[in-house]
């Protein structure tokens, strides 16, 4: 396997999201939801190298109290980037509040993701912007997102790196420490990412990049995870007549 040349891969991600403006909004701000985790602030921090503190807005988007709301804060901070904060509870609860039953619990930790980003794009709509997906290629290959939340948006610089890529990246930017290393959690049920996963992003990154994996229990727990998540990354299925044979 060939080693990860950070800063290489940082200036090409730099120059390609250039280009998608370039090709795809010339003149628009791009508009990061910031959680205060290491891959909106890494994703931000790449978007202010590209097109310059003015044309990047992160949204805040706590729901009721964040425990970690000042991280975020730190961030759009250190960046010099406007910024808005949005609290979705009420939208939260009177969603729920009207539901004709009982929801999953599932359905109460996925519907904030999924009221974000419709924030976001109300706010990438009146601002001239494009919505940042800030997904990692580790969480993407385990479906750990959220389908129409966290999974979408209009470009997605690091999608195709995996968790220490983009950490390593995110030093190079000079970013605090404390925002790159800070433990990931979904932010949706209190756990770190890894406790829900049931093994490591450094297993994890290793198995993607070279198919190398000691432990046989998380190996088969990646193989299934990668498996039934698979059709979050596709496109919607669609119906084309054009492909059935009819009967003269």
């Amino acid at each position: 396997m060939m080693m990860f040349n950070a800063e290489q891969i940082k200036n090409e991600c730099v120059q390609w999201i250039r280009d998608f403006f370039d090709k795809n909004g010339k003149g628009c701000n791009a508009v990061v939801g910031i959680s205060g985790g290491k891959d909106s602030s890494i994703v931000a921090a790449l978007c202010v190298e590209a097109l310059g503190r003015d044309r990047v807005i992160g949204v805040l988007m706590p729901n009721g109290e964040q425990s970690d709301i000042d991280k975020a804060k730190l961030l759009v901070d250190t960046l010099g980037i406007q910024h808005f904060i949005i609290n979705i509870k009420d939208a939260f609860d009177g969603v729920m509040n009207q539901l004709p039953f009982e929801p999953t619990e599932q359905t109460r930790q996925n519907l904030p993701p999924r009221l974000r980003m419709a924030t976001l794009y109300a706010v990438s709509q009146s601002h001239n912007g494009r919505v940042v997906n800030t997904c990692n290629l580790s969480e993407d290959w385990v479906g750990y997102s959220t389908r129409y939340g966290d999974s979408v948006g209009d470009f997605s610089p690091c999608s195709h790196l995996t968790v220490d890529e983009v950490k390593q990246i995110g030093r190079l930017l000079g970013l605090p420490a404390e925002l790159v290393d800070k433990v990931p959690s979904d932010g949706l049920c209190g756990q770190t990412d890894e406790d829900k996963l049931g093994f490591t992003y450094a297993e994890l990154d290793r198995y993607i990049r070279t198919g190398e994996i000691e432990n046989p229990v998380s190996k088969e727990r990646i193989d299934r995870l990668h498996k039934m998540n698979l059709f979050k990354l596709a496109l919607m299925p669609a119906f084309d007549p054009g492909l059935t044979t009819f009967e003269p």
